[in-house]
């Protein structure tokens, strides 16, 4: 027998402070599917990461009023649900209505559906891996709700090495559709990743991993030359917004300093193999030199800072920024209180901000609260660059490639490993008296370590 039964209407929830809209990348259910209490409904893209929705109420999901691809205000209604009435609202409000007896039918006929309808929904994230690694998502076992293939499953069917065993096809389909990407060249390396003879570099962004290309649109043809047109995505546009900020309301400056990593390169290779089998994670560079970034921090906590106006504010906590790469941006999830860590644990923060960032699962926490970023442009062989600084932030410095090069010590030519370190200054904020001995600091602090420095 029906029960009572009520309407209720979900909105657009606050994400986070600062997040006033978001875009509907993906309808999870359909008018009609049953919807359990937490269960995502559907997936969103804000300017700062992307997210899923969960629902608050069991019941049946309605009206869609937000279509895939609208950008919706926090607050506004993105669908209504079918609840009993008994039913709490959450992210919701109500509208009181019974059900009928054609709508239950609808649920009924639709409830054995659910299975294979979930089986074929793929999220953003779960169709970049599947492209990036060649793989056709329908010879991937999914074990999230219903049968749906999670990123999970992506990644475990990667590392079975199934994906080796489509690649040919994958690569002929790709090369009759090259006329629709930038260049047929940048499909070239589409088995990188996955040749074991190729040694991963691995930090902040790993260049094992083919980029995706982002999707064009051409338009006709004039004169014999055809426009391509790129969408913006709420990322993209946040990063144009943040960086047309930073170099408009901050009055940048640059400087270097030369550092001689070579203890570090011998200390670095001593351990990592050891820690690599104790701890299942790659012990990088990165790692011993945020311990060096925030050592220096606490000598000069003016470089942990944002401007106000009418007052410098400090910050207590030193909370670093961390630049990850993807295929489409670059992304700042941050290490909360690097200042307490040791160099495994910033070695752990790293691996894991690094992983979550590729596979598209940062939550908006991730992203909030730095205070001095961090960026190692070496990993793709940069000796030297000029970063934007990381709006509010007062600073940010880039780790450059390690290079061997000869040296004068002593009167005499050795062969030493040498990096540079560029660091953007706010200049209202720093002057080059304080930043010059910032940066010597950090030099010494590399420079200090030793074979008998301790990892924990």
């Amino acid at each position: 027998m029906a029960g009572q039964k009520k309407l209720i209407e979900v909105v657009m929830p606050q994400l986070a402070e600062s997040l006033v809209s978001a875009t509907i990348a993906k309808w999870l259910k359909k008018p009609g599917d049953r919807v359990d209490q937490y269960e995502p409904i559907c997936e969103v893209i804000t300017d700062k990461v992307n997210a899923e929705i969960p629902s608050t109420v069991e019941g049946i999901m309605g009206e869609l009023t937000a279509e895939e691809g609208q950008t919706v205000g926090v607050g506004e209604l993105i669908c209504r649900m079918e609840v009993h009435a008994a039913a709490g609202t959450g992210i919701v409000s109500e509208t009181s209505e019974t059900s009928t007896s054609d709508q239950i039918a609808q649920t009924a006929s639709t409830a054995p559906a659910v299975e294979g309808s979930m089986r074929n929904r793929y999220s953003p994230a779960v169709q970049s891996l599947a492209a990036e690694h060649g793989i056709d998502l329908n010879q991937v076992p999914g074990t999230g709700m219903n049968g749906r293939i999670t990123r999970k499953d992506v990644l475990r069917f990667v590392e079975s090495g199934n994906t080796q065993q489509q690649t040919s096809g994958l690569m002929q389909e790709e090369r009759k559709e090259a006329p629709n990407s930038l260049s047929s060249e940048a499909q070239k390396p589409q088995n990188l990743s996955m040749d074991p003879s190729i040694p991963v570099r691995h930090s902040g962004i790993h260049l094992s991993e083919t980029p995706k290309l982002p999707k064009i649109e051409i338009d006709g043809y004039t004169q014999g030359r055809a426009e391509q047109y790129i969408d913006i995505t709420p990322v993209r546009n946040a990063i144009a917004r943040n960086m047309r900020q930073s170099v408009t309301e901050i009055p940048h400056a640059w400087t270097m300093i030369e550092v001689d990593v070579t203890n570090l390169v011998t200390l670095r290779n001593k351990l990592k193999d050891d820690f690599k089998r104790k701890e299942g994670i790659n012990l990088t560079y990165l790692a011993f030199l945020l311990k060096a970034v925030v050592n220096a921090i606490k000598d000069y906590p003016i470089m942990n800072s944002v401007w106000a106006v009418d007052k410098i504010i400090v910050k207590r906590d030193i909370n670093i920024s961390l630049a990850v790469g993807t295929e489409d941006s670059v992304m700042t999830p941050v290490i909360q209180r690097a200042d307490t860590k040791n160099i495994a644990g910033l070695a752990h923060e790293i691996e894991d901000l690094a992983r979550r960032t590729r596979e598209g699962t940062l939550k908006l926490d991730d992203m909030q609260g730095g205070t001095f970023t961090v960026n190692n442009t070496g990993s793709f062989g940069s000796i030297l660059s000029y970063p934007i600084i990381n709006y509010p932030q007062a600073a940010i410095l880039t780790f450059e490639s390690i290079v061997k090069k000869p040296v004068v010590i002593n009167d005499m030519i050795a062969v030493r490993s040498m990096a540079n370190l560029c660091l953007s200054l706010d200049h209202r904020i720093l002057d080059g008296v304080i930043s010059g001995r910032f940066l010597q600091r950090v030099k010494e602090n590399l420079e200090s370590y030793s074979l008998d420095t301790k990892l924990y």
